[in-house]
């Protein structure tokens, strides 16, 4: 080991004391035929050029998202990112700031936590929200552990609209909380009946919107339904910059919205890291998981931040706190921060309505591709194409990555149980698709079909 500072006296003291012979006598309860009894199989050490080379060949195999025409969505989306972003958030106090304990030493981050939390509110139309969590998925799953404890019933019901991820995580969340966990079948068409399955044995109710096939709903009548039993709406959006075009969550009755921020401010970066948002109604703050940052003022009356109703956390309350995270994504906090904060509301707004219109674009598009037709009646930025009968979007995703084009992302590969998703294929677009992407996409559809 070539950086321990150990010496052979060194170790020969130390398994003295333990009373070991050798080494490998510390391994004596891992049976021989789980031990390596030769050298690892790796090449040989390399120079750092030599080792920039290969994987610089190695990247090159990728289509990365910015040198193909893309249209990836189901749940991460492709948004141009200001430059500004990256700048700032590599500045020290930002990158390597820690959980702000001390308020005294910490109001730069506490001040843009609080001003991330405002943000979320504003645009969930809710009215409290935490300093983040880890992405949209476990937010989904915190929410109905949250709903459990508010209504004290034990019944969740996952609409198939919600992202198969979010009720895969919620599902595995809950599974030893004694939580009932009842999920709909996939709904691309968006007919599935709701407020039947609601009844006064439901926490909760969730719900994606827009959904993960595209679909938007009104869920004023839902939320309607559910508070008449006692149950709560929690609803779930994967895409935050529809927020600035459609009605907001909590101006339709939700009681919790959870939401996947990383269509703001951040890139794909192969799948991750998220930022997960939640926010609440001010009723239900106690019952809030995550960090809370506050506003106050200090000792000479001017205005401070601080973290507060800190006791709902596992380091005070411990296996009674509210939830077992412990952090919050508060890097990708600041740069959701910052881009909104660039954007303003009316910017915000302009780039909901140029994705709706690129989507729309889209939508005209492949009205040129033989067989194929859209099964969404509304959408925002994304919706589900059926591609014929016989066909298997998986293949013919394949075969357009093949031709340079990244086209979206088979229905199939989300759920492989349901073979009559198995011609459906979800098709994303941003202000970051062109005409040309478009056309080179109809044009290659045609060809594979």
């Amino acid at each position: 080991m070539r950086y321990l500072p150990h010496t052979e006296a060194d170790r020969r003291a130390m398994l003295a004391t333990i009373g070991a012979k050798d080494v490998d006598s510390l391994f004596k309860d891992v049976p021989a035929a789980a031990r390596l009894d030769r050298p690892i199989d790796l090449p040989a050490g390399q120079s750092e050029m030599a080792v920039e080379r290969m994987f610089t060949r190695m990247a090159g195999k990728n289509l990365s998202a910015g040198c193909a025409p893309f249209f990836i969505g189901a749940g991460l989306y492709r948004h141009h990112v200001p430059a500004s972003i990256d700048q700032l958030l590599t500045r020290g106090e930002f990158l390597t700031s820690y959980t702000p304990y001390q308020p005294e030493v910490s109001q730069g981050t506490l001040q843009y936590l609080f001003e991330f939390q405002t943000q979320v509110c504003m645009i969930t139309g809710m009215e409290v929200a935490n300093a983040s969590m880890y992405d949209g998925a476990t937010a989904c799953a915190e929410a109905a552990v949250m709903a459990a404890r508010v209504t004290r019933k034990k019944k969740i019901i996952l609409s198939g609209s919600l992202h198969p991820h979010y009720a895969e995580t919620t599902r595995t969340v809950v599974k030893h909380l004694g939580l009932e966990v009842e999920e709909l079948a996939p709904d691309p068409f968006g007919l599935e009946d709701l407020m039947g399955r609601v009844d006064s044995r439901t926490a909760c109710l969730i719900v994606q919107n827009p959904g993960f096939f595209g679909g938007i709903r009104d869920l004023t009548q839902l939320a309607d339904a559910c508070h008449e039993v006692g149950a709560l709406l929690v609803v779930a959006v994967a895409e935050p910059v529809s927020l600035g075009l459609i009605t907001p969550p909590g101006a339709m009755g939700a009681d919790i919205v959870v939401a996947e921020g990383q269509s703001l401010g951040m890139g794909l970066q192969f799948g991750g890291p998220g930022l997960g948002l939640f926010a609440t109604r001010e009723k239900y703050v106690r019952q809030m998981p995550g960090r809370l940052c506050g506003q106050t003022v200090d000792q000479d009356g001017k205005r401070g931040f601080v973290l507060t109703l800190s006791t709902r956390e596992q380091h005070i309350r411990r296996e009674k706190a509210t939830s077992n995270i412990c952090t919050n994504s508060g890097l990708c906090a600041l740069a959701f921060t910052m881009h909104l904060t660039m954007l303003g509301e009316t910017g915000l707004t302009r780039l909901a309505k140029l994705n709706h219109a690129q989507a729309l674009r889209l939508e005209q598009a492949l009205r040129r591709v033989t067989g194929a037709k859209v099964l969404n009646q509304t959408y925002f930025n994304e919706f589900a194409l059926y591609l014929g009968d016989d066909v298997d979007a998986t293949q013919v995703v394949e075969k357009l990555a093949a031709k340079g084009i990244l086209g979206g992302v088979p229905a199939a590969r989300f759920y492989p149980h349901w073979p009559e998703l198995r011609p459906v294929l979800l098709l994303a677009a941003t202000e970051t698709n062109t005409q040309d992407d478009m056309d080179a996409l109809v044009s290659a559809l045609n060809e594979v079909l």
